[in-house]
Protein backbone atom coordinates (compact mmCIF):
# COMPACT_ATOMS: atom_id res chain seq x y z
CA UNK A 1 0.00 0.00 0.00
CA UNK A 2 0.92 3.34 -1.13
CA UNK A 3 0.47 6.67 0.74
CA UNK A 4 -0.27 9.64 -1.88
CA UNK A 5 -0.05 13.15 -1.09
CA UNK A 6 -0.94 15.69 -3.47
CA UNK A 7 -0.12 19.63 -2.65
CA UNK A 8 -0.49 22.92 -4.58
CA UNK A 9 2.45 24.83 -2.50
CA UNK A 10 4.99 22.85 -0.48
CA UNK A 11 4.80 25.23 2.23
CA UNK A 12 1.23 23.86 2.35
CA UNK A 13 1.58 20.48 3.85
CA UNK A 14 -0.23 19.17 6.73
CA UNK A 15 -0.22 15.63 7.24
CA UNK A 16 -3.38 13.67 7.02
CA UNK A 17 -5.26 16.51 5.40
CA UNK A 18 -3.68 16.66 2.04
CA UNK A 19 -2.90 13.30 2.30
CA UNK A 20 -5.27 9.95 1.05
CA UNK A 21 -4.30 6.12 1.28
CA UNK A 22 -4.91 4.37 -1.64
CA UNK A 23 -3.42 0.89 -3.10
CA UNK A 24 -1.44 1.07 -5.96
CA UNK A 25 -1.51 -1.85 -8.34
CA UNK A 26 1.89 -2.38 -10.00
CA UNK A 27 2.89 -3.73 -13.53
CA UNK A 28 6.06 -5.33 -12.08
CA UNK A 29 4.61 -7.83 -9.60
CA UNK A 30 7.10 -10.12 -8.71
CA UNK A 31 7.12 -13.95 -9.49
CA UNK A 32 10.58 -14.24 -7.12
CA UNK A 33 12.38 -12.13 -5.21
CA UNK A 34 16.58 -12.34 -4.43
CA UNK A 35 18.25 -10.98 -2.16
CA UNK A 36 21.67 -10.29 -2.65
CA UNK A 37 22.03 -7.99 0.36
CA UNK A 38 25.22 -7.46 1.65
CA UNK A 39 27.07 -8.66 -1.86
CA UNK A 40 28.95 -6.51 -3.91
CA UNK A 41 30.36 -6.22 -7.93
CA UNK A 42 29.79 -8.92 -9.65
CA UNK A 43 27.30 -10.64 -7.61
CA UNK A 44 24.38 -8.86 -7.41
CA UNK A 45 24.43 -9.53 -11.44
CA UNK A 46 26.27 -13.06 -11.51
CA UNK A 47 23.55 -13.85 -9.03
CA UNK A 48 20.41 -12.04 -10.93
CA UNK A 49 21.57 -13.51 -14.34
CA UNK A 50 21.30 -17.18 -13.01
CA UNK A 51 17.67 -16.47 -11.16
CA UNK A 52 16.63 -15.47 -14.36
CA UNK A 53 17.13 -18.39 -16.58
CA UNK A 54 15.57 -20.57 -14.38
CA UNK A 55 12.29 -17.87 -14.73
CA UNK A 56 9.55 -18.42 -17.34
CA UNK A 57 8.76 -15.45 -19.97
CA UNK A 58 6.94 -12.74 -17.97
CA UNK A 59 8.08 -13.58 -14.76
CA UNK A 60 9.10 -10.69 -13.06
CA UNK A 61 12.48 -10.55 -10.45
CA UNK A 62 12.48 -8.50 -7.75
CA UNK A 63 16.35 -8.03 -6.87
CA UNK A 64 17.09 -6.49 -3.47
CA UNK A 65 20.65 -5.37 -3.22
CA UNK A 66 22.53 -3.18 -0.76
CA UNK A 67 25.52 -2.00 -3.27
CA UNK A 68 25.09 1.26 -4.80
CA UNK A 69 26.44 -0.08 -7.40
CA UNK A 70 23.87 -2.19 -8.75
CA UNK A 71 21.83 0.52 -10.03
CA UNK A 72 23.84 1.36 -12.84
CA UNK A 73 25.14 -2.61 -13.13
CA UNK A 74 21.32 -4.14 -13.14
CA UNK A 75 20.44 -1.42 -15.90
CA UNK A 76 23.71 -1.81 -17.85
CA UNK A 77 23.32 -5.96 -17.81
CA UNK A 78 19.64 -5.94 -19.11
CA UNK A 79 20.08 -2.70 -22.03
CA UNK A 80 23.00 -4.99 -23.31
CA UNK A 81 21.22 -8.65 -22.97
CA UNK A 82 18.85 -10.45 -24.71
CA UNK A 83 15.41 -11.73 -22.89
CA UNK A 84 15.49 -9.74 -20.49
CA UNK A 85 13.76 -6.13 -20.04
CA UNK A 86 14.28 -3.69 -16.55
CA UNK A 87 11.02 -2.73 -15.21
CA UNK A 88 11.78 -0.55 -12.28
CA UNK A 89 14.20 0.07 -9.86
CA UNK A 90 13.64 1.94 -6.64
CA UNK A 91 16.40 4.01 -4.84
CA UNK A 92 16.20 3.60 -0.88
CA UNK A 93 18.72 4.56 1.50
CA UNK A 94 20.21 1.00 2.29
CA UNK A 95 18.46 -0.98 -0.18
CA UNK A 96 18.01 -1.21 -3.62
CA UNK A 97 15.25 -2.67 -5.32
CA UNK A 98 15.48 -3.73 -9.15
CA UNK A 99 12.54 -5.46 -10.75
CA UNK A 100 13.72 -7.49 -14.34
CA UNK A 101 11.18 -9.24 -16.10
CA UNK A 102 12.09 -12.44 -18.74
CA UNK A 103 10.91 -11.60 -21.87
CA UNK A 104 11.78 -14.53 -23.88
Amino acid sequence: MYIVCTTVDTLLVVAGVLCSEITIMTDHDSTETLDVTGQNCPMPVVKTKQTVDRLDDGDVLEVLATDPGSMNDIAGWAETTDGVELVAQEDGETVFTHYVRKTE
